[in-house]
This record gives C-alpha cells, sequence and structure tokens, in this order.
C-alpha cells in the first residue's frame, strides 16, 4: 500500500483531497490529511475507509518528522513559506514532495540532493502556476516540433465569479484565492519584452494599462501584467522571442476601480497605521485625503482622483460600503491589512456564488513567410463554495501528478516544474477527460 501524505486541509485542498481518496480503493492507496486544525482535515476526509486525518503542526519538528517518515508521498498544500521546512525534511527521510507554489531559492537549492536521493521535488503543479506551464509547452513544442520559433507569447489567467444576473456586485470580483495576494498584487515594477523591446511598467501605472482580450463565448475581459514575465524566457527557453507578457484577466472596468486604492496608498505594507482599533471604512479612505471640513469624504476623494461623483468607480466604493462609519474591525494593521479586512466583509465568496477560472494564451510564429497565430482559451466553473474552479484547478494537477509518480510513470527527478511532455501530456489528457478542456483556434495573420 501507498501512503500519500497531504499537510493542509484548506480551501483549495478540496479538490485534491477528494480525487485522490475517490481513486485510493483502486490504487490501494492511504491518503493521510493533516491539518493544524483537526476538525477541518476531519470534514474533508469524510470517514473514507482509505483516509484518515490528523492534527499537524508543521513548526513540531519530532511531529513532522514521524509524520513524513510514516508516508510515500508528501504533497504540501500549506503557505509556501512552509515549504522548505518540509522539504527539507522529506529530503532527510527520502520522501518525494509535490507543491503547486512557486520554485523559491531555498527549494531550487535542494536539486542536487533530491537528485542524488532519487527524489521527485514537483513544484508549479497547480493552476498558474502549473496548467498555464502545461498548456503553454504543448503548444510551444508543437510549433519547435515543425522546426519553426515562436515569435510571440502572452499569457493571461484570472480567478473570477461565475457571471451571475441576479449579483449586484459590480466589481464581478470576489476572492477565490489568497486575498493578501489580491490586494499587493502588481507591486514593484512590472517588466515584459515588446517586438524586441524590453518594457517597465511601475506600480502607480499599472492598473491604468491594460488591454482587452475577447474569449469567443465568453465575453471580454481586461487583462494587467504581472511582475516579471522576463524570468520565462528561460522557463520556456523563449530567449529570441520577440514578444513576452504574462498578466491577470479581470471583467471589464476593475482595473479604475483597484487603481483608487493604489493612488491613494491604501495598498502599501510597509508601515502601521495609527488609531486603528476606532476607525471606521470612511476614516479609513478620508486618512488619505487632505484635511477639508466643508468638503464631504466622497467630494475630496473624486476631486483628488479626477473621478466623477456618479460615475462606476465611486459605485464600486459604495458598493463596498467604504463611505459607511462601519467598524474596521481591527485592532492594528498596515493600510494593505486594513483593505484587506475591508474587502473581506464584501468579496468572501457566501455558499451561494460560484467562481470561474478563465485561461488565455496567444502564440505566434512564422511558416513558409506568412504569421500565424494560435489562440488557446480554458473556462472552468466552480460546483459551489467547497468545490470551487480554483480548488479544481489547482488540486487535479496535483492528484493526476501524485498517482503518475506511484504508477512509475514519472522518471524525472530533483526539483523540478511540468513542462516536459511526461508531465503535461497525461495531465492535460486526465484534465480534458475531467471537463477542463483548451479550445484553440489558428489564423493566419499576413
Amino acid at each position: 500500500m501507498n501512503r500519500i501524505l497531504i499537510l493542509g486541509a484548506g480551501r483549495s485542498a478540496t479538490s485534491l483531497i477528494n480525487y485522490l481518496l475517490s481513486a485510493a480503493e483502486e490504487n490501494d492507496w492511504h491518503v493521510t490529511v493533516g491539518d493544524y486544525a483537526l476538525q477541518l482535515a476531519e470534514e474533508k476526509v469524510k470517514n473514507s475507509k482509505r483516509g484518515s486525518a490528523i492534527a499537524f503542526n508543521v513548526r513540531e519538528e519530532q511531529e513532522r518528522i514521524k509524520v513524513i517518515s510514516e508516508a510515500d508521498v508528501v504533497i504540501s498544500m500549506l503557505p509556501a513559506s512552509f515549504h522548505p521546512i518540509v522539504a527539507e525534511t522529506c529530503l532527510e527521510l527520502g520522501k518525494h514532495l509535490l507543491t503547486a507554489s512557486y520554485v523559491s531559492d531555498d527549494m531550487r537549492a535542494l536539486n542536487d540532493q533530491a537528485k542524488a536521493k532519487g527524489l521527485l521535488f514537483l513544484n508549479e503543479c497547480g493552476l498558474d502556476p502549473g496548467i498555464d506551464h502545461m498548456s503553454a509547452m504543448k503548444v510551444i513544442d508543437k510549433v519547435r516540433s515543425k522546426g519553426l520559433e515562436l515569435r510571440a507569447f502572452e499569457s493571461f489567467t484570472g480567478g473570477l465569479l461565475m457571471p451571475n444576473p441576479n449579483d449586484d456586485n459590480p466589481w464581478e470580483y470576489g476572492f477565490t484565492w489568497n486575498p493578501r495576494n489580491v490586494v499587493l498584487a502588481g507591486q514593484g515594477t512590472v517588466k515584459f519584452i515588446q517586438e524586441g523591446k524590453f518594457k517597465f511598467i511601475p506600480y502607480h501605472k499599472l492598473f491604468r494599462r491594460n488591454e482587452m482580450i475577447h474569449i469567443p463565448g465568453h465575453g471580454y475581459f481586461e487583462g494587467y501584467a504581472n511582475r516579471d514575465s522576463l524570468m520565462y524566457m528561460d522557463v520556456y527557453n523563449l530567449q529570441n522571442i520577440q514578444t513576452l507578457f504574462r498578466g491577470t484577466l479581470r471583467r471589464p472596468g476593475y482595473s479604475k476601480g483597484w487603481d483608487v486604492f493604489v493612488q491613494l496608498g491604501a495598498t502599501d505594507d510597509t508601515y502601521q497605521m495609527e488609531g486603528v482599533n476606532q476607525m471606521t471604512h470612511r476614516q479609513f479612505i478620508n486618512s488619505f485625503l487632505s484635511y477639508n471640513p466643508n468638503d464631504s469624504v466622497e467630494l475630496k476623494l473624486a476631486h483628488y482622483l479626477g473621478l466623477e461623483l456618479d460615475g462606476p468607480e465611486m459605485h464600486k466604493l459604495k458598493w463596498l460600503d467604504l463611505f459607511e462609519e462601519i467598524p474596521v474591525g481591527l485592532q492594528k494593521g498596515t493600510p494593505a491589512q486594513i483593505l484587506e479586512h475591508i474587502l473581506k466583509k464584501k468579496w468572501t465568496i457566501g455558499p451561494d456564488k460560484k467562481d470561474q477560472i478563465v485561461m488565455w494564451h496567444l502564440f505566434d510564429y512564422v511558416e513558409n513567410g506568412k504569421t500565424k497565430r494560435i489562440r488557446s482559451a480554458m473556462v472552468a466553473n466552480g460546483e459551489n463554495a467547497n468545490e470551487t474552479a480554483m480548488a479544481k484547478t489547482v488540486g487535479f494537477p496535483l492528484g493526476v501528478a501524485t498517482k503518475l509518480l506511484l504508477q512509475g510513470k514519472i522518471e524525472a527527478r530533483g526539483v523540478v516544474i511540468p513542462i516536459t511532455p511526461e508531465f503535461y501530456e497525461p495531465i492535460l489528457n486526465e484534465l480534458h477527460d475531467l471537463g477542463f478542456q483548451f479550445i484553440e483556434e489558428e489564423i493566419t495573420l499576413d
């Protein structure tokens, strides 16, 4: 019997746990789910004969060693900062490790030792990063197999809400992933290459520069740039590419609304604000505006940022109750932490809401003197607040990779990401069977 250990039973682990438990009898697995909150782990295992739930604290060394020593494969769904701790223990005990997180420098440093011990430390095998890698490399390798060179590659992914005509949310957005990451998105300097020229966007301009993307059957989306697209030149071996751009998708109008927070300084995470324990939503916004006892907060904000008082951006802010004298509800916090706490009150997905994942790629290459373009899109819908599209698209790739590893179908060892055919072909094939399909179209531009 193979023993699978899943560390972390949060929302993103739900579909992964269900996938592995449903296949456990057929494959002779036992799945152990460990979480700091035992009750949460028990809820996810649901009295399965092939599963068990345990309380787990990653910081307790002896407990960590004991639990990992009893597993054959470890899947870490813990916050990324804990992955190196888990990886060190897996390395010491000779256990394979899989995560959905980006490869950190600490993780990368373990590559040679993991290889020497014949261990697979697979990272970036979720949605983004994960499915984006695999679906992109499938097309890139297909172009290269013809002896051709890619001229342009663009890729966008968004975790959104499913369209609902009965929903009055003007942002058409809710938290489907870590809220803190949403609040801090884009901070730093964005880097990409366009038509052979390196381009840079400072944070305070990021949400003012976006592009519209149309996906047939699903309408229009706006995309803003991710932090560093240039790193993918090496990851995908695209050193000679003329355009390389990766970004995030939102519904039209989101970026102009979010830019209000950026221009105010409400996404700053570098200092603690004073008087937070007595602060209201309205006072939070007013704290970034000039003093004028004769003007309302709404008027000062509109004047400061050049907004129309009855325009769409002000409507979005009003919907979030940002002009109400509602207590923030924190004792202390940075502007970003306070904003996150306020947003959670309206952007937390309730049981009646369904999420949606949208991924879109563009590839340009030249064949027989003509520029050809491939557009590829995947749209996935969640079922409910537990079986979300986000949880499925993060969890299923990890589940399939775990199955392939235990069946002896993966030869790669060391610290790797799923960009080779031995990963992307079987994983994408099974995702297709599970209903996660990429629709491709190819056109000739000239």
